[in-house]
């Protein structure tokens, strides 16, 4: 540390020497226990020792891309190398990737995005060499993607390898293998790729890396009823099996098993079907028995590329020698209510398997899936979890019929009409911020409470309440004069006119220009604050209806679990009236 550099360290000052947003700093605060605690500073800006968070930073593995880049005089981290030069327009673009992306939060994150991360976050620190890959290096360790589409699972990669990997990915759709390309120009840190043009299956660009690759990531294409089985029926790929005419995931998983080296992994998206299919049995127990499967790890619903789907991954290593691995891991992460909470980081899953928790991970001997249907679900095989009593259900459904009470006895507020059409002169947030009644700040900027985030992906903008909940998806803060602008007034009508420009960037937010052209109604003060009061108790409202869905599906899924494991007897008892429930103030004072 030089002598001009300060030991205490704001969270955007961690943000910068990291090369990641701020919204990423508050999430490792959130979801990491030994995150240096705080030295000084205040409650809603708080300090942190900056040997204590490099110290974190290097042993976490977040520190990983300093190691590989230049800091620049903000900071902020970034990674020079060659300009791209294209190969083929028609099957091939290669280069090496200039620029380094921002981390984003989990929250900013879409569920194939999130997927992606969870997928390159369970291959081996080995994947990657000691050296900077050179981009003409056919023995480089070189990451395949054989269905890459836009390259989504290759830029997961290079963001946790960077430039110590090589990237191959092979797309059937041209404009997609444009996309792979134009996404890795500018987000692969340096690493060299490849992307190639053709049906994988068919006609395999990749095939130069048989037996070759160090990894193979995938999320085969879900939605196709059938695979060119006829064609590709005596294939030397399929070394488990000929999958059947629905079995494509089969052929998928094989054709990504074949590019392995010995030793190497592969970490394949599969649906559940393919779990249990009897038609597959036969190539799983060929799996199982060569110790190629070494984990199937079941993932929250909705986690693929593909919405609502469910998914789970298979991890393969091609053996060294004639070891057979007598064990498949199986992890049950279903039921995890936020896919955010699925380990995304490689330390994250060994501390999982770790700690062998048998309602979540078990070792499965291979001898007990090959005697029957070679069934490959984790469900069928971890610990029933029992934690929950008839007692624990029986007050949690006491609280929530009293909380349904309340809701019905408060109901829905009934505003009076207006006697005429109101005329309000319309005002830009522009002009707002160049009278100084408000000054529209960088998503780095920490916001104060009553302040007005305006969010990504699409999400409504929402007034500060300075809490750890402000960093969640924060495009800009835009911090108000209180004795000049209700902050609810102006997040409401914001949301209504921003609903109608177009969102031009990939956070799915407004730019700053656009911002500042938003409108807003020209009112007195005392107006305003009769609007915010209006929209500020719907919103409350809309949130403890949101609260209540969520709790009662919660109590009813806990409800039919009782029922089959044993806790609740299928006996209805009669409800209870509403005076002999426990008080519930708390849980209802925002209505």
């Amino acid at each position: 540390m030089s002598p001009d550099e300060p030991d205490e360290l704001t969270a955007a000052a961690i943000a910068r020497l990291a090369g990641v947003g701020r919204a990423a700093v508050s999430n490792w605060r959130r979801r990491y226990p030994e995150f240096p605690k705080p030295v000084g500073g205040s409650a809603s800006s708080p300090t942190f020792s900056r040997r204590t968070v490099e110290a974190w930073l290097k042993s976490t593995g977040k520190a990983d891309q300093l190691a590989t880049a230049g800091r620049t005089e903000t900071g902020t981290q970034r990674i020079d190398g060659t300009a791209p030069s294209p190969g083929d327009a028609g099957s091939q673009s290669e280069g090496r990737a200039r620029a380094v992306p921002p981390e984003r939060a989990i929250a900013d994150l879409t569920s194939g995005q999130l997927l992606a991360r969870v997928v390159a976050s369970l291959l081996p620190r080995s994947t990657a060499g000691d050296e900077p890959v050179d981009v003409g290096d056919a023995g480089a360790h070189s990451v395949l993607d054989p269905a890459c589409s836009d390259a989504t699972l290759l830029m997961a990669v290079a963001d946790r390898f960077g430039d110590h990997v090589k990237l191959v990915g092979q797309e059937i759709q041209e404009p997609m293998a444009s996309a792979a390309a134009l996404n890795l120009r500018g987000n692969a840190r340096g690493a060299p790729y490849e992307i190639h043009t053709g049906d994988s299956l068919l006609d395999n660009r990749l095939g130069g890396y048989l037996g070759a690759a160090k990894a193979v990531v995938c999320e085969p294409p879900f939605d196709l009823p059938q695979w060119p089985s006829e064609e590709l029926a005596t294939d030397p790929r399929w070394k488990f099996g000929t999958p059947a005419p629905r079995d494509g995931e089969l052929a998928w998983v094989q054709h990504c098993y074949a590019h392995l080296r010995p030793r190497g992994v592969a970490v394949v998206a599969v649906s559940p079907r393919t779990c249990v299919q009897p038609s597959g049995r036969l190539i799983r127990a060929g799996l199982v028995r060569s110790g190629a499967l070494r984990d199937v790890i079941a993932l929250p619903k909705g986690m693929g590329s593909m919405p609502g789907t469910d998914i789970c991954l298979w991890v393969l290593q091609r053996p060294y020698g004639s070891s057979a691995h007598p064990a498949v891991r199986m992890i049950d992460l279903s039921g995890l209510g936020d896919a955010a909470d699925v380990p995304h980081e490689f330390a994250a899953w060994e501390r999982l398997f770790g700690d062998a928790d048998p309602t979540v991970s078990c070792a499965v001997p291979s001898m007990d899936l090959l005697d029957g249907d070679t069934d490959l679900r984790p469900a069928r095989h971890v610990a029933v979890r029992v934690g929950t009593s008839a007692d624990d259900i029986a007050r949690v459904t006491d609280r929530l019929q009293t909380l349904y009470s309340e809701v019905g006895r408060r109901g829905v507020p009934r505003f009076a009409a207006t006697t005429s059409q109101p005329d309000h002169a319309q005002v830009t947030l522009g002009e707002l911020e160049r009278l100084g009644a408000l000054a529209i700040r960088s998503r780095d900027t920490t916001p104060r409470a009553g302040d007005l985030l305006v969010r990504s992906l699409g999400r409504p903008p929402v007034v500060a309440t300075g809490t750890d909940a402000d960093e969640t998806g924060v495009a800009h803060v835009v911090e108000l004069d209180a004795n000049r602008l209700d902050a609810q007034f102006v997040a409401t009508f914001l949301r209504i006119d921003a609903n109608a420009l177009p969102l031009t960037n990939t956070l799915g937010a407004l730019s700053r220009d656009d911002l500042r052209r938003c409108r807003i109604p020209r009112m007195p003060l005392a107006e305003q604050r009769r609007y915010g009061d209006a929209f500020r108790h719907l919103q409350e409202l809309q949130g403890a209806l949101s609260a209540l869905a969520r709790v009662g599906a919660n109590v009813i899924d806990q409800m039919i679990h009782g029922l089959t494991v044993g806790v609740l007897a299928p006996d209805r008892l009669s409800p209870k009236s509403t005076d002999d429930l426990d008080t519930t103030e708390g849980e209802t004072s925002k209505l």
